[in-house]
C-alpha cells in the first residue's frame, strides 16, 4: 500500500504554525501540525498580551493560543500532539519522523519550531516567571512603566531593550557580568548616555526576591567580591534565545547562532518546498504578531510551490 502524502506538514505551532495552518486549510491544502513538545508556543507561558491586534481588553497568552488553534481546526486542519524529531528533505517528496517513530510524507513542509529564551538557570527565576520575570520587554515592559526594573546582558539585545525600558520606566539596573559590553559601539554610547539606565559592571545576578511578586534582586560583584540587594519591581533575563532548529543543520542554511536562512522577502529556504516561519528564522522582532505574519507568508509560498509543481 502506498504511503499516503500531506500537501503541506506543519512543524511547531505557536502564532506561525497555526496561522500557517488557518491560510493552508482555507486553500484546501489539507494541513497537519504537529505541535511540538510546547504547543502554542512561549505565549503558552505568557500572562496578559496587550499589543495584539483584536484582544482590545488583552488576552491571556494560552487563552490567545487555544483561540488561534480552534480557528484552525474550524477550517479543517488536523492537529497532532507530538514532536518532529528527524527529517529527511531528499528529492520532492520531503520525510519526517514523529516522536513515536512514524514516518510522514509531505509536498511541502512549514517550519514553526520557534525560538527558546535562555535563561539564567536561578530557582527563583522559576518562582517569578511571569510575576515580574521576563525575557521580552517590548512585551512586558509596558506593565512596568513608572517603576524601578533591572535588566541581565550585554549584547545587543540588552542594551536595545535597557533603552525601550528607559522610556517607560523611571529606572533602568543592568547587570554586566563582566568590565565590558558584547553590544555594538553605537548601543553601547545609548545606554551609557541615557541618565536613567545604571550600568553595573562586572555584576551576576544571584537570587530574585519576593513575596509574590518581584521586590529586589540580590546581586555580586566579582571585582569587590561583595553581595548588595537592589530593590526592583521586574527583572528582564536578555541574555539571547536559541532558535529550535537543530534536527534540520544537516538541509537548511542557517547563521552561525542557529537561525534558518530564507530567501529575503519570502519564507522560502534553500530546499524546495520547505519554508521558514515565526521565530525560529527571525532573530530581529520576535513579536507573535510578526511571527503571524510569516506564518501567513510560508502558507502562501506553499501554496503557490504546490500549485506550480501540479500538486492542487
Amino acid at each position: 500500500m502506498s504511503k499516503t502524502i500531506h500537501n503541506c506538514v506543519i512543524i511547531g505551532s505557536g502564532p506561525a504554525g497555526y496561522t500557517a495552518a488557518i491560510y493552508a486549510a482555507r486553500a484546501n491544502m489539507n494541513p497537519v501540525v504537529y505541535t511540538g513538545a510546547e504547543p502554542g508556543g512561549q505565549l503558552m507561558i505568557t500572562t496578559d498580551v496587550e499589543n495584539y491586534p483584536g484582544y482590545p481588553d488583552g488576552v491571556m497568552g494560552p487563552k490567545m493560543m487555544e483561540d488561534f488553534r480552534k480557528q484552525a481546526e474550524r477550517f479543517g486542519t488536523t492537529i497532532i500532539n507530538e514532536m518532529i524529531d528527524k527529517v529527511d528533505f531528499t528529492g520532492p517528496v520531503h520525510k519526517i519522523w514523529s516522536e513515536t517513530g512514524e514516518e510522514i510524507h509531505a509536498h511541502s513542509v512549514v517550519i514553526s519550531t520557534g525560538a527558546s529564551a535562555k535563561w539564567l538557570g536561578l530557582e527563583s527565576e522559576q518562582k517569578f516567571m511571569n510575576n515580574g520575570v521576563s525575557a521580552c520587554a517590548v512585551c512586558d515592559g509596558f506593565f512596568f512603566r513608572g517603576q524601578t526594573v533591572a535588566i541581565v546582558g550585554a549584547g545587543d539585545t540588552a542594551a536595545e531593550e535597557a533603552s525601550y525600558l528607559s522610556k517607560l520606566c523611571e529606572k533602568v539596573h543592568m547587570f554586566v557580568r563582566r568590565d565590558e559590553m558584547r553590544a555594538s559601539k553605537i548601543m553601547q554610547d545609548r545606554v551609557i548616555n541615557t541618565p536613567n539606565i545604571e550600568i553595573h559592571w562586572n555584576t551576576e545576578t544571584r537570587e530574585i526576591m519576593g513575596t509574590d511578586t518581584v521586590e529586589k534582586v540580590r546581586v555580586y560583584n566579582n571585582k569587590t567580591e561583595k553581595e548588595s540587594e537592589i530593590e526592583v519591581g521586574g527583572l528582564f533575563v536578555a541574555i539571547g534565545h536559541k532558535p529550535n532548529t537543530d534536527m534540520f543543520k544537516s538541509w537548511l542554511d542557517m547563521d552561525e547562532t542557529g537561525y534558518l536562512k530564507t530567501i529575503p522577502g519570502t519564507s522560502k529556504t534553500n530546499i524546495p518546498g520547505v519554508f521558514a516561519s515565526g521565530d525560529a528564522q527571525d532573530h530581529v522582532y520576535r513579536q507573535a504578531v510578526t511571527a503571524a505574519g510569516t506564518g501567513c507568508m510560508a502558507a502562501l509560498d506553499a501554496e503557490r510551490y504546490l500549485t506550480a509543481n501540479g500538486v492542487i
